[in-house]
């Protein structure tokens, strides 16, 4: 663990059970976001290789 992050979790030990429950709750939101966001990009990776060849082959042929 960071020295930051090790910081924040002291501060956030200070606060009351209800607050830290709250910032818990918030924390494992926005890093299941992060995940979901991750997820769908590593599906997507094909279809934006096919994108990619589609906008190469109109510049090439003169069409951008």
């Amino acid at each position: 663990m960071t020295t930051l992050l090790e910081r924040a979790f002291a501060e956030a030990g200070k606060l009351s059970s209800a607050e830290q429950d709250l910032l818990a709750t918030r924390a494992l939101a926005e890093l299941e976001k992060e995940d979901a966001f991750d997820r769908a990009i590593a599906g997507s990776s094909n279809k934006l290789a096919a994108l990619a060849e589609k906008a190469l082959a109109e510049r090439k042929a003169g069409r951008t």
